[in-house]
């Protein structure tokens, strides 16, 4: 169910601090389950969003560095922390803080991913909305798409380096 006519409507959607929305997907990224948080804020049915990539509610406006700093870091049986901007079916927009793990059958063995995102607190997001657009010009700026995400993680990486932190330290610290 590739959207590619979908464009970002400009309009944000939020939904309640105390709900969660979850998702999990199998090792490619498809999604398996989605609760109904998901379902109502991302504006599908389950019928429409069980067995798509979970890249169709990516935002054009979503780093590429940080996804695969995330693919990175789970495929490599860790959690990660991580702010992403999404894409609701029909292009209206929400923030949200994600906290993406590794799910492992008992030889521990990655069988797929579960993510829980929760509403972001506000000056974490204020930082983020910052960051972000400078990571997205440079990857922007290169004509290949790997030269561009490697070249906007050399920021993030210069930044993480400037404060003397780790990538957890530095969300964790938002």
């Amino acid at each position: 169910m590739a959207r590619p006519s979908t464009r970002p409507t400009g309009v944000e959607r939020s939904f309640d601090r105390d709900e969660i929305i979850v998702s999990k997907t199998d090792t490619k990224g498809v999604i398996t389950y989605a609760n109904r948080t998901f379902l109502d804020v991302a504006g599908y049915t389950e019928r429409e969003i069980v067995g798509q990539p979970h890249n169709i509610i990516r935002h054009p406006d979503m780093p590429r560095c940080i996804f695969k700093y995330l693919w990175d870091t789970i495929e490599a049986g860790r959690e990660v922390f991580a702010y992403v901007i999404n894409l609701a079916k029909n292009g209206d927009h929400y923030w949200v803080y994600a906290h993406v793990t590794p799910s492992l059958d008992q030889s521990r063995a990655i069988i797929g991913y579960h993510s829980s995102r929760r509403i972001p607190q506000e000056p974490a997001l204020a930082e983020i909305k910052k960051l972000y657009p400078v990571l997205l010009a440079e990857e922007r700026r290169h004509s290949s798409p790997k030269e561009g995400i490697d070249s906007s993680m050399g920021i993030v990486l210069n930044l993480l380096g400037e404060k003397g932190i780790s990538y957890d330290e530095f969300i964790h610290g938002l």
